[in-house]
């Protein structure tokens, strides 16, 4: 199908495009901007003045999206990528295992899926997976989810496999003892309500050596969901000194500190626990000024009864690729960050993390694929359990009015989500 989005404001963060133009689509494929090619004649004509003409969003953490909830979910707020960590049922740490995956996501018209594969068999932190295998398979890089790793040794092994290959590896920043046992961040608010703590010290301790073995290795490394100034800190460092470090966090951490919890309220308990307000304005800061690559949603759908225990007892986990694109709005209005730069989080940053595999990910430019998001940015919408589209309710923003409604998602050129038809 042709289609022509006519009169938006289109907003590219890859070529820092901000202004008013047509966008023209053809073959799956963003076939001109500002100028239709030659002999172009649209099938459909979408007059889309007062819109917001945007590359897709890309989410680098979001799980069971080959569920047709969990997709719909995505396209209704705009996200066309996602990356799947390797924490399914069966783990992805086998090539076929992988394919099964992408060939149940290519079934339909869903986000494009983009798996990583499992740095060790079972996640169980022992045995190196077949890394070169798992990339063969469309793997885009190799990851221990939540999961920790047997000992150092073991993770210095896994980095120099996968450097030898050139793979990037993915690691959640926290040392499993000083984290055992915990569900909140250690602090007043813990102590008051005595929940057990996860210092500080369980994100930087485990920051530090996995720096110090990029460091020796040269292996890149992406840092998944960092949740301390503490931690932003030594990344901001490494960074400055040459690195192949990026990170990303999670969007209810620009948000909400542990103060938000309240009486033990369960939809709070995530991982990372949130943290001190000082932390929660550190992210902030470090999501503006790009020591932060991507804003992810991390996305956890749980089952209804989730949330019905104490809170110490609940499993941890947000649904949250549905108000990805609302939460970084409410950011950039609040933080007064350029349109421009806040939506780079979910495009252009986290597209590069995909570039090998998808090199247009992320970019609204001639000759890349067709995916793109249509949104009012300042169209609010309220958070409700009866109309969130994700089979898992479970979220603390329930209640909340957000910025930003999706009006149209296509992928690969697919009208895929639309509600400008009348």
């Amino acid at each position: 199908m042709k289609l022509h989005l006519k009169g938006g404001r289109v907003i590219d963060p890859a070529t820092r495009t901000d202004g008013v133009q047509d966008v023209f689509i053809a073959a799956g494929v963003i076939a001109g901007l500002g100028t239709p090619p030659a002999d172009f004649t649209a099938d459909r004509t979408v007059d889309v003045t007062g819109l917001t003409v945007m590359p897709g969003l890309v989410d680098l953490a979001a799980r069971r999206m080959t569920a047709a909830s969990e997709a719909a979910a995505a396209l209704a707020g705009g996200v066309t990528r996602v990356v799947c960590p390797p924490d399914t049922d069966p783990v992805l740490d086998e090539p076929d295992l992988v394919e099964m995956l992408q060939l149940r996501a290519r079934a339909t018209h869903h986000a494009q899926i983009h798996p990583l594969g499992a740095l060790t068999v079972g996640l169980a932190g022992r045995d190196l997976t077949e890394m070169a295998q798992l990339t063969q398979a469309g793997c885009i890089g190799l990851s221990q989810a939540n999961a920790s790793m047997a000992d150092n040794r073991t993770l210095l092994r896994a980095l120099q496999y996968a450097g030898t290959f050139g793979l990037a590896v993915w690691l959640r920043a926290q040392d499993a003892a000083l984290a055992s046992g915990g569900v909140a961040a250690s602090g007043a608010v813990a102590s008051r309500l005595g929940l057990a703590g996860i210092p500080v010290a369980a994100e930087t301790i485990a920051l530090q050596t996995i720096l110090e073995l990029v460091r020796v290795t040269g292996t890149r490394v992406h840092l998944c969901r960092l949740s301390s100034a503490a931690g932003l800190a030594l990344v901001r460092a490494a960074k400055a000194e040459g690195l192949p470090v990026t990170c990303d966090v999670a969007a209810h951490h620009l948000h909400l500190s542990d103060m938000d919890i309240g009486y033990f309220d369960a939809q709070y308990r995530l991982d990372p626990p949130l943290r001190a307000q000082r932390d929660r304005e550190a992210i902030r800061d470090a999501a503006r000024d790009g020591t932060v690559d991507a804003i992810c949603s991390d996305h956890t759908p749980l089952a209804a009864d989730a949330r019905l225990v104490p809170f110490a007892e609940a499993e941890p986990g947000a649904s949250g690729v549905e108000l990805l694109l609302s939460l970084v709005l409410k950011w950039a209005n609040e933080s007064r960050v350029p349109l421009v730069d806040a939506l780079a989080r979910v495009t252009h940053g986290p597209g590069q993390r995909l570039a090998t595999a998808a090199p247009g990910a992320g970019r609204l430019a001639p000759g890349q694929p067709a995916d793109v998001c249509v949104v009012a940015p300042s169209a609010h919408w309220a958070v409700d359990a009866q109309h969130l589209r994700s089979a898992g309710h479970n979220t603390p923003f329930l209640g909340y009015e957000l910025p930003g409604r999706v009006r149209l998602t296509l992928v690969g050129g697919h009208v895929a989500h639309d509600t400008l038809v009348v």
